[in-house]
């Protein structure tokens, strides 16, 4: 039997009622999503299961929401006995992960991915940052690209490499603009610019990172259990350090998604079970080899198909 991986899903995975199901059929689940609204103050809970969008898509709610979910699933699923051998997370999937993997108390991460997400909105004032996703270009043609439109117009960068064909770049508004406008240079067939409130993984997210750092430095980090596959390097970490500091670089560096599971398919794995809202990251990983087992866990309908 080949490997298992837990992989869990990042920003844009969002929607109201996620997660309601588990919640009101798992004492376990329901547990997690009650300890959110305690270790933030507020009824976070209102905001999953009822909304309003608007509300809910708000980055310093949509953070922590969506690890609440993921984890509230990842417990209900600890009753099927399934253990992974890797964990990983798309952006802030990966607090989600490093939770899965012991590295990291629940509370802690809901804690730090609300402060992360405010950092995150008030790194670059509004309407100064942008990001895009770019269709069918190459990643080096497309790197290329990001260099001459900043040269000319303003800072954008690559900031989630997430499968063939498919990369997110970011940064000032002009450097965008500039890639939306030439991105038939890299190849690209389309270029669709997203719908965020700021340009992340990018460097113009450094203010951010530095007022994360001060919060990491009071979280207590332990050696994770399970190898967790970092956004950063798209390599094994273990070391709680090491946990530490990548987590304040990953804000402003690209997510290496397609690495990360290029690394995990070459280590042996071939069947990812994606915990959280949505099939986000099924998708992706289905793009970059089709041969692997993809199970997303986004449902009480799900948890119970799941029969490995």
């Amino acid at each position: 039997m080949g490997k298992i991986a837990f992989v869990f899903p990042g920003q844009g995975a969002q929607a109201v009622g996620m997660g309601q199901d588990v919640y009101e059929a798992f004492p376990a689940s329901r547990a997690i999503i009650d300890a959110a609204d305690e270790a933030l103050g507020f009824k976070l809970s209102e905001i999953i299961f009822q909304g309003p969008e608007e509300q809910l898509k708000q980055t310093a709610n949509t953070q922590p929401a969506l690890l609440a979910v993921s984890i509230a699933l990842l417990e209900a699923l600890k009753e099927h006995g399934l253990k992974p051998d890797y964990v990983a997370g798309h952006s802030l999937g990966e607090y989600s992960a490093l939770v899965a993997a012991g590295a990291l108390s629940y509370e802690d991460a809901i804690r730090t991915v609300r402060a992360r997400g405010e950092f995150m909105e008030q790194a670059v004032p509004s309407g100064q940052g942008a990001m895009a996703a770019v269709l069918g270009a190459e990643r080096e043609a497309l790197a290329a690209l990001c260099i001459s439109a900043s040269a000319d117009a303003g800072a954008v960068e690559l900031a989630n490499v997430n499968c063939p064909g498919q990369i997110v770049v970011s940064g000032t508004a002009a450097g965008v603009q500039a890639v939306v406008e030439r991105g038939k240079e890299a190849g690209a067939k389309r270029v669709i610019p997203l719908e965020v409130s700021g340009p992340f993984h990018s460097s113009l997210m450094k203010p951010a990172a530095a007022r994360l750092e001060s919060v990491l430095a009071s979280v207590t980090f332990a050696d994770a259990a399970v190898p967790v596959i970092a956004n950063v390097t798209a390599q094994p970490v273990t070391n709680s350090g090491e946990i530490r500091k990548l987590l304040a670089e990953q804000v402003y560096s690209p997510v290496l998604w397609e690495d990360s599971v290029r690394y995990l398919i070459d280590q042996g794995v071939d069947t990812f079970v994606e915990i959280g809202s949505g099939t986000v990251l099924a998708g992706l990983i289905k793009k970059i080899d089709k041969t692997v087992t993809v199970i997303p866990v986004n449902s009480l309908e799900a948890l119970k198909a799941v029969a490995l």
